[in-house]
């Protein structure tokens, strides 16, 4: 089974990097949901048990994590949602943002026409505080998915996450950090401070976290629906907020939002069928163009982690993201050629200028997003075949470290998703989408779903993807070595590896021309379930990057027909 729950050990005797996990997979057979914070997983869970189905379940933990995890998500956000539904159909929902109607390509000034400072606006416009908000579509999404495919109404699914941020929760070690170390943007803004900096410092992990006004505003949605952001009272007050500030957002920017449904773009790789969103999003689109790069090589006798796999990914991160440079963009404004970029004609023309012995030099070109890795990620399936994988962010860790005072609503910051710069694919426009890095994948074998994942990671997501892929598929590692198994990542300048990477490797890769630096981690933090097809079983798997957490449900009702006695009287 692909990405089964037991040890899986035949991939380490050629490996060329070891590890351990560190975390522990969950199984089920009425359902299993994985988020990257335990109070979420167990609002999915509730849902379920409540009677929900997996899109319940998926729609309760994010809003969930829009109050635990505040610094990845919240309801003026953007996302990705790729669900397979029983009937077999698969759904692809483009909840991402758009710019203002009132943006230009002029809005931003560029610091830099060279890298690394290319994306960056003067005074930070296009990454702190009000002008660097877009059109959230989070909202839309999640309720538009809840009303044409759960079960449960808006009031229920919401319940939990109205519970915590009223009655608090405790601050973990990793939102304490992140907290840490967004300090001084966070300071920039009171609102924002005078929650997340309680006592005019960052709250230690352990701290009961209570956020009362945002509590306010996902009760006014609860009754209103999503009408309450999209032009009702809750978004005058925001949009005004907004302005007053000297942001560009305005009501009519709310009401005029549309979610766009889009064919999934799916491919083949070794047998398995992989599902991923198409454009605006780029990660789709490269993740089917690297697999079809390396159907052509024996990955698996190369085994995981040595200077070959580690040498041949980098190789196809680079020519991924020169392509993406130049052909990726909003396919209202220009045309993305992704049957060609997709090709194994295309594939073969450029797998011939890889070699294994050198870099080579791939083209690449200027970064087009200066996507953040503090993203989140959602992964649920239930029992009747309905599974979930849903990528969210307000970009940067807390969005544009920006609140409207009383709504307890962080505002995302995803104009800096866009290049300031003129004439470019992605530059500036009103009502444009930007391009993205997500790429949540549901993957089947023989018409049967046997794998959902995604993970947080800005630039570096669908490389992160590929490589678990790779590690289920090619390499054969359960689901749990495959999300937590080190990773690499090149954009065409730096290889980053993860400091597991053993030195020996490392000087090899250089020696092959890589410009190696050591980090803590490549994306964030992965989930996933594997669906055993014959009977039905998911495992459900988090790593170690992230509070991420699965759990399960099992059991079911009580066998019909049961007779019992009465003891009355006894």
């Amino acid at each position: 089974m692909v990405g089964r729950a037991g040890p899986g050990t035949a991939w380490r005797e050629r490996a060329g990097t070891q590890f351990r996990t560190e975390k522990h997979p969950v199984t089920g057979h009425s359902g299993v949901v994985v988020t990257n914070h335990p109070l979420a997983s167990a609002s999915g869970l509730q849902i379920l048990a409540a009677g929900g189905n997996a899109v319940d379940a998926a729609v309760a933990a994010l809003f969930t994590l829009s109050v635990v995890e505040p610094m990845m998500v919240g309801i003026f956000g953007a996302g990705w949602t790729l669900a397979r539904l029983p009937d077999g159909r698969t759904l692809a929902l483009d909840g991402y943002s758009c710019a203002p109607g009132a943006a230009t390509e002029e809005l931003f000034r560029p610091v830099s026409d060279d890298w690394p400072d290319y994306l960056q606006a003067q005074d930070r416009e296009n990454t702190v505080g009000f002008r660097a908000v877009g059109v959230p579509g989070s909202l839309a999404a999640w309720t538009q998915l809840l009303a044409e495919h759960g079960r449960l109404d808006l009031p229920t699914v919401l319940e939990p996450a109205i519970g915590h941020a009223r009655r608090g929760f405790r601050v973990s070690r990793y939102l304490h950090e992140l907290i840490c170390q967004n300090e001084a943007d966070l300071r920039t803004d009171r609102e924002v401070a005078r929650i997340f900096l309680p006592g005019d410092r960052p709250p230690p992990a352990g701290h009961l976290l209570r956020q009362p006004e945002l509590a306010d505003s996902l009760a006014v949605i609860a009754r209103g629906g999503p009408a309450a952001l999209y032009g009702g009272d809750l978004g005058r007050v925001i949009a005004d907020g907004i302005a007053a500030a000297g942001g560009i957002l305005t009501l009519r920017d709310l009401i005029d939002y549309r979610t766009v449904r889009r064919d999934a773009l799916t491919g083949e790789y070794r047998g398995h069928r992989i599902a991923v969103p198409p454009p605006p999003s780029a990660g789709g689109v490269h993740l089917l163009q690297m697999l079809r790069l390396l159907e052509g090589f024996d990955v698996a006798g190369m085994g995981f982690g040595t200077a070959d796999g580690w040498h041949l990914l980098a190789e196809c991160c680079a020519i991924a993201f020169a392509d993406r440079d130049a052909h990726l963009g909003d396919p209202r404004d220009i045309p993305v050629p992704v049957d060609w970029l997709t090709s194994a004609r295309y594939a073969a023309q450029r797998r011939a200028g890889i070699a294994m012995d050198a870099r080579g030099r791939h083209r690449p070109g200027v970064p087009t997003a200066a996507e953040s890795a503090t993203t989140t990620h959602v992964t649920v399936a239930d029992a009747e075949g309905t599974v979930v994988a849903m990528t969210q962010t307000i970009n940067n860790a807390f969005g544009a470290k920006a609140m409207v005072p009383g709504t307890g609503i962080l505002l995302n910051n995803t104009m800096a998703l866009f290049d300031p710069h003129p004439g470019r694919p992605n530059s500036v426009a009103g009502g444009r989408r930007s391009v993205t890095s997500m790429s949540p994948a549901i993957v089947t074998r023989a018409d049967r779903p046997v794998l959902a994942l995604g993970t947080p990671g800005g630039v570096r997501i669908f490389p992160a993807v590929l490589q678990a892929l790779v590690n289920v598929i090619d390499h054969g590692m359960t689901l749990q070595e495959a999300v937590e198994a080190p990773r690499v990542w090149t954009q065409g300048q730096q290889l980053e590896v993860e400091h597991q990477v053993p030195q020996a490797i490392r000087a090899e890769l250089r020696r092959r021309g890589h410009d190696v630096v050591a980090v803590d981690t490549v994306a964030g933090g992965m989930n996933g379930i594997a669906v055993d097809p014959d009977d039905g079983t998911m495992t459900g798997a988090a790593c170690w990057r992230a509070d991420g957490a699965p759990v399960a449900l099992g059991g079911g009702p009580a066998r019909p027909g049961i007779r019992f006695r009465s003891t009355v009287g006894r």
